[in-house]
């Protein structure tokens, strides 16, 4: 079982790093040195722990609920006592999930959600990098805990708030991390569909169906073992693109018909919905998805922005196409946001045409 993998890992580690050493150079080989070493301690501390308890960001989306699925099912496999508690519900284009339903969040559960973090004695943050993406109240309950924290996640910039941080950038996703954990850890041959599906989903939905630049051999060669477990990809895909009810359509179809902006000076384009938009259409959580990426799938658009009001808050959604147009940057400069160089978020709390105004001024100069 698991626990003997630690006994001879040191050896299996020194004895792989040597043969890996000759086809390497020092960077690259002390990068997977002291990645090995942080999965090692991660195992080790999950074997220590009686009460585990898994979060993920605010708005949940497909690789937060893939990992904290993945990553929750693994642990009760060995045994753990394991919840996932969340800030806000998961969109119901996720709900597929098995054992979904079991998630406690902030704005349903407080209480108790407060109470099972408090009693945790070890705590994983999963596809965040700071306490403050749990949203202000249920961040602070993260901060104020004694339980041990690691944090396992691929965006860019973490702050520091946790014990162990696995912090991989240059992964497609966090699903793709929580895979390598598992295979790390010689427990391969416990995956089975209730831990590949939700890896699937969120490597499936963080490279855009495997399309975006973050895709490298090792993300395919993970496909392909999930496969092998037995997943079915076309009725995952379906869970996820082809749940559309009438009103998200017709949403839909009114913001690419009616609110798309595109710049005639520089290659940008824009959508943005009002909440009196988001009301008249009657909006629910997911329906705005991906909405940014019809904006920068116009030929010669290289930035796209998608703006929502709800709430007395504008939510912002940059993307953008190559390496000279690092959306992570105007999103942490100027919207209290980040993310990835091709991929960010960012928000508000100013009148929406005010936002969309600023965006406008500092873009220009941005591209």
């Amino acid at each position: 079982m698991i626990n003997n993998f630690l006994i001879n890992k040191n050896k299996q580690i020194k004895s792989f790093l040597g043969k890996y050493k000759i086809k390497c150079n020092l960077n690259c080989f002390t990068s997977l040195m002291l990645k090995m070493n942080i999965q090692k301690k991660i195992v080790n501390q999950i074997l220590k722990s009686n009460n585990i308890v898994i979060t993920s960001h605010k708005s949940p989306d497909g690789d937060s609920i893939g990992s904290s699925m993945a990553l929750f099912q693994f642990c009760k496999k060995l045994g753990k006592n394991v919840l996932v508690c969340h800030p806000d519900p998961a969109p119901k284009f996720l709900l597929w999930v098995d054992d979904v339903s079991e998630i406690l969040n902030f704005e349903e559960d407080k209480e108790e959600l407060k109470n099972q973090i408090n009693k945790a004695d070890l705590i994983f943050s999963l596809d965040y990098n700071d306490p403050s993406r749990l949203g202000n109240d249920m961040g602070e309950i993260l901060n104020q805990t004694k339980a041990f924290k690691i944090m396992i996640d691929h965006h860019l910039n973490p702050s520091d708030f946790v014990d162990i941080s696995w912090s991989d950038t240059s992964s497609c996703s966090t699903c793709q991390l929580i895979f390598e954990l598992i295979e790390f850890s010689d427990s391969l041959h416990l995956l089975d569909e209730k831990i590949a599906n939700p890896i699937y989903l969120g490597i499936m939905t963080d490279t855009g169906s495997f399309r975006y630049n973050s895709v490298k051999p090792k993300t395919h060669i993970i496909a392909s073992k999930l496969l092998e477990v037995g997943i079915k990809q076309d009725e995952i895909h379906e869970h996820v693109f082809d749940a559309n009810t009438p009103e998200k359509l017709i949403l839909r179809g009114y913001a690419s018909s009616e609110k798309l902006v595109i710049l005639n000076d520089i290659p940008v384009a824009y959508i943005s919905l009002s909440e009196e938009d988001l009301s008249r259409f009657k909006h629910e959580k997911g329906d705005t998805e991906g909405l940014v990426n019809v904006a920068l799938s116009i030929e010669n658009v290289k930035i796209a922005a998608f703006f929502a009001e709800k709430d007395g808050e504008v939510k912002i959604s940059f993307r953008s196409k190559g390496h000279n147009n690092p959306v992570n940057l105007l999103a942490q400069n100027y919207f209290n946001g980040g993310g990835h160089a091709n991929a960010a978020g960012g928000k508000s709390n100013e009148k929406l045409d005010v936002v969309i105004a600023k965006f406008l001024k500092i873009v220009k100069d941005f591209i």
